[in-house]
């Protein structure tokens, strides 16, 4: 049923993949109308990002109804373009998450589908682009396709070269991609050359002292670490794990107040979040597990950054609202500072966090 008969096919109409461009030779038997040249790439759109917006493609891929006034037409371009831009961004953030954890060939697809998207509302030559050519690049480093991640970075630089609206955010994107191809390369000069204009570029959108901003900090500390230059790493690796432990900590302290307070008047929790999209939530749990592993292969020396990374990976979940992985996190900062035979102070923070944790498994979620 998914097979594309040819002579179904309108005279002059060119179906092609929704990967890879190709003739297309399937379709999707749910929405119809998305097409791909086999079962491959198929399976591959479906299961990075075509499940989640099946349906939603429907309407952006068949012809405008009949309109009984000018009015009525212009309401109906403004959904179909609210959609579209609600799919860019939805398709961006599924393709950031994927990087974040590893996954880069899922990734592909779902930043496919929020280039094409963004090629619709903003134009071939747009600077609203530059993000999904980003994606792209870096989806393309992931799996080991240099050459493929060029192509893609050298369209974003020629689409802000071209442009003169171009945010410091954008340019804060490009240069660290750029970086991470030189990381690549282990052309660690131009590396560090792209991710301190990373830097500057998102303090000057963010601050010197924002999670935006800490990405380049981190992937910085990585080049020093990799070079044997740990003074430095160090330094950076500490610099943020400082900037994400003021951002967590200004929420958790006013929700573990709040969710207390609920606890204790009315015998149940609520639920809230961090303030993070779920790409950002897997940024930080990427940046916070690498620095810990860096944390404890010298913790018998610095057993201190070691409970300050876990205690931080603590409030990340405990804001995620998943309990086990907080308690993990902190009977791992307990058992080192125990073993490490830190002050009885130290002991009694951690403690508290586990205590936490405990009411609030003992009073789970009703509704």
């Amino acid at each position: 049923m998914n097979v594309i008969y040819p002579l179904a096919v309108p005279k002059g109409r060119r179906l092609c993949c929704e990967v890879c461009e190709a003739p297309a030779e399937r379709v999707c038997g749910a929405c119809t109308v998305t097409y791909y040249c086999g079962v491959v790439h198929q399976r591959a759109d479906w299961g990075s990002i075509h499940e989640k917006i099946c349906q939603l493609l429907i309407p952006l891929r068949t012809s405008m109804p009949f309109y009984n006034s000018e009015e009525e037409r212009q309401h109906g371009l403004q959904q179909l373009q609210q959609r579209q831009k609600h799919l860019i961004e939805f398709c961006y953030t599924v393709a950031q998450k994927y990087i974040f954890e590893g996954k880069h060939e899922d990734a592909v697809p779902a930043a496919l589908h929020s280039l094409r998207f963004r090629m619709s509302v903003h134009g071939l030559s747009s600077v609203e682009l530059v993000p999904a050519y980003l994606l792209l690049a870096e989806a393309s480093l992931g799996l080991g396709r240099i050459v493929q991640a060029e192509e893609y970075l050298s369209q974003a630089q020629w689409t802000v070269l071209k442009s003169a609206e171009c945010c410091h955010a954008t340019h804060s994107l490009l240069h660290r991609n750029l970086g991470l191809l030189y990381m690549a390369k282990e052309n660690y000069e131009e590396a560090r050359y792209h991710l301190a204009n990373d830097i500057y570029f998102a303090s000057c959108a963010f601050g010197t002292e924002h999670i935006r901003t800490s990405g380049g900090y981190f992937y910085l500390a990585n080049i020093f670490y990799g070079l044997k230059n740990l003074d430095l790493a160090d330094t950076l690796y500490t610099k943020v794990s400082e900037i994400w432990n003021k951002y967590l900590n200004n929420h958790y302290q006013v929700l573990s107040q709040a969710r207390t307070q609920q606890v204790d008047l009315l015998g149940r929790q609520f639920e809230t979040d961090t303030g993070l999209d779920e790409a950002q939530e897997a940024e930080a749990i990427q940046i916070l597990t690498s620095i810990l592993k860096i944390r404890e292969s010298t913790s018998d020396k610095a057993p201190q950054k070691t409970i300050f990374v876990l205690k931080i990976l603590f409030m990340l979940y405990y804001l995620m609202v998943n309990s086990s992985k907080a308690k993990e996190y902190a009977m791992r900062a307990l058992d080192l500072a125990k073993e490490q035979q830190l002050s009885v102070h130290e002991q009694n923070t951690i403690q508290d966090l586990l205590n936490l944790t405990s009411a609030e498994e003992a009073h789970p979620i009703t509704w």
